[in-house]
């Protein structure tokens, strides 16, 4: 099964459950009003797409509407896809110029943190990238050995200290293993403290400080790791988290558990960070890098239409 077939069955909750009401709604009208309009306002909410993104989108569509003089409802819903591919915006692809390069991963606990880590390190190593990992969460009950089954499973290393110990020196210790044996990217485990705590800025500052004295001209990454299951929680989340670290882009997870995938798009309009991978499943190469067309096509088209779509698929997972 191919990443397209994954992420239609993984989004099937939302697709179902929510962007399903579109199709009923546009088959209820045969006139585009502003009936419509707020019957598709009503799913967008449901969708925990979030009010100030919802707003956002209708206004544009309206503005649509009006300019194109459109009358038939089912145009309505392919403006309102275009629209919403437009809105989540492309996801950047992460910067690996440098050997190594560095990827921080940050985000609360049971948010999928080390699963995602597992699974990017996957993603990384099959496109051909040699690949270190430092458990640096070394606070957290079995962190280190749940890291290290994800390490083996992808067939990466992992250098790791005991339970306890400093997580700045187990990122000293990653980056002379990393110069030492050529890799071409480190990831940064970090533990997952609340993002209120006035700690997790003080050892993120002290990683970095670490990794800016032995790596100075290396690329670097800030990836938050987001449970979208969570909706508006992983908002308020992501907004605490931007406040605490330099953050390049997010990570989404479980959107196969969650009818409320349209907190995607309200994550993206309300803090601004690019979307890099999002996860559909708990298989090792069920995260891939984000693309916006893919996604909404999976959530909002026809079964069909979908299918016959001529992805680059193979290209794509190798991005």
């Amino acid at each position: 099964m191919g990443f397209l077939d994954k992420l239609k069955a993984g989004l099937s909750r939302t697709k179902q459950a929510v962007f399903g009401q579109f199709n009923d709604v546009v088959k209820n009208f045969r006139k585009v009003d502003e009936e419509l309009l707020e019957e598709l306002e009503e799913v967008m909410i449901t969708s925990d797409m979030g009010a100030v993104t919802t707003e956002k989108v209708l206004d544009e569509l309206r503005e649509r509407i009006k300019t194109k003089n459109i009358k038939d409802a089912d145009v309505v819903k392919n403006e309102l896809a275009d629209i919403l591919r437009s809105e989540i915006g492309e996801g950047a692809p992460l910067d690996l110029s440098t050997t190594p390069s560095v990827i921080l991963v940050i985000g609360v606990n049971g948010v999928g943190k080390t699963t995602s880590i597992g699974k990017i390190a996957h993603n990384l190593k099959q496109s051909g990238k040699k690949v270190i990992v430092a458990a640096a969460d070394t606070f957290r009950a079995a962190a280190i050995e749940q890291l290290a089954v994800w390490c083996e499973r992808a067939g990466v290393d992992l250098i790791a200290q005991k339970e306890g110990a400093d997580p700045a020196s187990v990122v000293f210790d990653a980056i002379a293993a990393a110069n030492k044996r050529r890799a071409d990217v480190l990831i940064i485990d970090t533990a997952g403290r609340l993002h209120n705590k006035s700690n997790l800025m003080e050892e993120l500052a002290k990683i970095n400080r670490i990794i800016k004295r032995e790596l100075p001209d290396a690329a670097r990454e800030t990836l938050l790791v987001l449970d979208a299951t969570t909706g508006q929680n992983a908002v308020m989340q992501a907004k605490k988290f931007k406040e605490a670290a330099d953050i390049t882009g997010l990570v989404l997870t479980k959107l196969d558990g969650t009818a409320k995938g349209g907190a995607v798009f309200s994550i993206k309009e309300e803090i601004d960070l690019p979307v890099k991978f999002i996860g559909v499943g708990e298989q090792i190469d069920d995260m891939q890098p984000f693309d916006a067309q893919m996604f909404v096509d999976a959530l909002m088209c026809d079964d069909e239409r979908v299918t016959n779509i001529n992805w680059d698929e193979e290209n794509w997972e190798d991005a």
